[in-house]
């Protein structure tokens, strides 16, 4: 009898959206070594196509993720080391994925149907936006099991303040989708099976932005977060001056001027 094996990747393009969904349902949709391996090929690609001007990333299943694969991770404790290389190479796999997001040139969202936990949590506050089910829970629950969701704590505390992230890192609790968006971990809560359609309304409302003013905001957004104020201030007037001299915004402010439709051309 053959055994199929699905992708634990699927990428579902729709018009000038990349669609990326987590499909390790049965195992919750841990991030795998194969599943942080398709993210980060999947991302690389995506970066390079100039036809791509949003991404969304869902999953299938019950679950968002559930973090790293537990299982997969003990399995290496019999190694001569105990685990020690893989362990650090695994991080350093999941760390340079989760930066791809950041880096990458169109913003991604990611369309939480249900429970993100530890490095899950991590990959929602990774992306740039997020959208919810009203049936979706958030946690870093590492503290539970004797192992402090540290990387976790990198995207998180990026996202929310310390308090609210420290409180989240040492109880471990779930947080409900509206906590979470209170806090500002996600965007939107939506009715439970709405989440894909509202990720996908928002991204197209993004895609017909002038992808390359898209691109120039996002990064310059997170290169002045690690700033100084003045430095901040310094980078981001050069950042608009040369903005300011792209043909895009010749356009969109001529079109503003004459109250008519831009004509973008990503340049």
């Amino acid at each position: 009898m053959n055994v199929v094996t699905l992708p634990v990747l699927l990428r579902e393009d729709q018009d000038d959206i990349a669609v990326l969904v987590l499909n390790r349902p049965q195992a919750r949709n841990s991030l795998s070594e194969a599943m942080i391996a398709a993210l980060t090929e999947n991302l690389a690609a995506i970066g390079n196509d100039e036809r791509v001007r949003v991404v969304v990333l869902a999953a299938n299943g019950p679950a968002f993720s559930a973090g790293h694969d537990m299982k997969e991770m003990t399995a290496r404790r019999s190694d001569g080391d105990r685990g020690r290389a893989y362990f650090k190479q695994l991080m350093e796999a999941c760390a340079t994925m989760m930066q791809a997001i950041v880096h990458l040139p169109q913003p991604v969202i990611a369309c939480v149907q249900g429970a993100a936990s530890a490095a899950g949590c991590q990959l929602v506050a990774s992306c740039d936006l997020a959208v919810a089910s009203g049936a979706a829970r958030f946690a870093t629950p590492g503290v539970n099991i004797g192992l402090f969701c540290s990387t976790p704590m990198v995207a998180l505390s990026r996202n929310v303040s310390r308090k609210h992230a420290m409180e989240m890192l040492l109880t471990g609790d779930l947080l409900p989708a509206e906590e979470a968006r209170r806090i500002g971990l996600i965007n939107r809560v939506v009715t439970p099976g709405a989440e894909r359609h509202e990720a996908l309304t928002l991204a197209r409302q993004i895609a017909a932005k002038s992808a390359l003013t898209v691109k120039i905001g996002k990064q310059a957004f997170y290169r002045q977060l690690e700033m100084s104020l003045a430095d901040a201030y310094r980078y981001a007037a050069d950042v608009m001056v040369e903005n300011m001299l792209a043909r895009d915004a010749e356009e969109g402010i001529g079109a503003f001027i004459e109250k008519r439709t831009p004509n973008w051309e990503d340049r």
